[in-house]
């Protein structure tokens, strides 16, 4: 249905005539007559009674009109949504983001951005930081919030926060017998602790074997989790220990009580997290400000 042909229409109905029509749309009374001839020959119906003053409608006039009526309304709602996304108040992003990333960040960020973009929808996509590297630069999330190292010309990163690695473990372990609570400690006084482990494809992980390659250990993998939290209530639970983000840890609570901290001596683990994009993404107001918030809040944080 063409738009302007359903505009004159109604007219025509609304006014009771084609000349009251003609003088209101500023248009000729045999232009207006001509384009009436033309929609009843493509509907194939008459759609006015002209027999009758004012003009009143067939029963395929009273179908037309009707659909006139709706594909207006529909073409007005277009282009107010339109009006609202180029205004960015309207939209939707990918997000990718660990499961215990999301955890630590999400709660604190999503309440004041759904408090400035209630219209905003965001898609969450939950994986390791590896496999949520990957599925930005295929271009799968649009935004991603991850542990990484700055590596990809293609990608832009935002610090959110340095990531300090810690030793987590149990106080009935041989480690926590023998070192004071707090002390920096290299990897190889946990070289005979049973280890509460990242899967593979995780950061954490990543740096872990790295660790033990490089100091020629192989400690004794209890459990491999994709999950931090599942990891510290084992780590409590059994004699055994973790790598963490110390960050990841609460200064109160049961973790730090049934549990010793050790900062890791030689990690120099260059792995923070970022909130990353393609810098051949274009970014909306909307997104923008959702990195701005992720930002503050890692400034917060530090």
């Amino acid at each position: 249905m063409n738009i302007k042909h359903a505009q004159y229409m109604l007219t025509i109905l609304q006014e009771g005539g084609i000349t009251n029509a003609a003088r209101k749309l500023y248009v000729s009374q045999p232009s207006l007559s001509q384009m009436v001839k033309l929609v009843e020959n493509n509907l194939g119906a008459p759609i006015f009674n002209r027999t009758k003053d004012p003009l009143t409608l067939t029963y395929a006039g009273q179908r037309y009109m009707e659909a006139a009526r709706q594909v207006l309304a529909i073409n007005e709602n277009l282009k107010k949504e339109i009006e609202e996304i180029n205004h960015e108040d309207h939209g939707k992003f990918r997000l990718g983001i660990p499961v215990q990333r999301g955890m630590q960040i999400l709660p604190h960020a999503l309440p004041v951005f759904f408090e400035k973009y209630p219209h905003v929808d965001i898609e969450l996509t939950e994986y390791g930081s590896t496999e949520t590297e990957k599925l930005l630069l295929d271009g799968k999330v649009d935004i991603a919030c991850m542990t990484t190292i700055p590596r990809y010309e293609e990608l832009q990163y935002t610090l959110i926060e340095n990531e300090e690695l810690v030793l987590l473990a149990n106080k009935d372990t041989d480690l926590a017998h023998r070192i004071p609570n707090g002390t920096p400690i290299s990897i190889l006084e946990a070289k005979n602790e049973c280890f509460i482990s990242n899967k593979p494809g995780h950061s954490i992980r990543a740096i872990q074997d790295i660790l033990f390659a490089s100091n020629n250990i192989s400690p004794k993998l209890l459990l491999e989790s994709a999950s931090i939290e599942v990891e510290k209530k084992v780590v409590v639970a059994c004699r055994a220990v973790m790598i963490c983000p110390l960050g990841y840890i609460e200064k109160e609570g049961p973790i730090p009580s049934q549990a010793n901290i050790y900062p890791l001596k030689d990690t120099d683990s260059k792995r923070h997290c970022y909130v990353c994009h393609r810098k051949d993404l274009y970014l909306t107001k909307y997104m923008r400000d959702f990195i701005n918030i992720l930002s503050e809040y890692g400034s917060q944080t530090c």
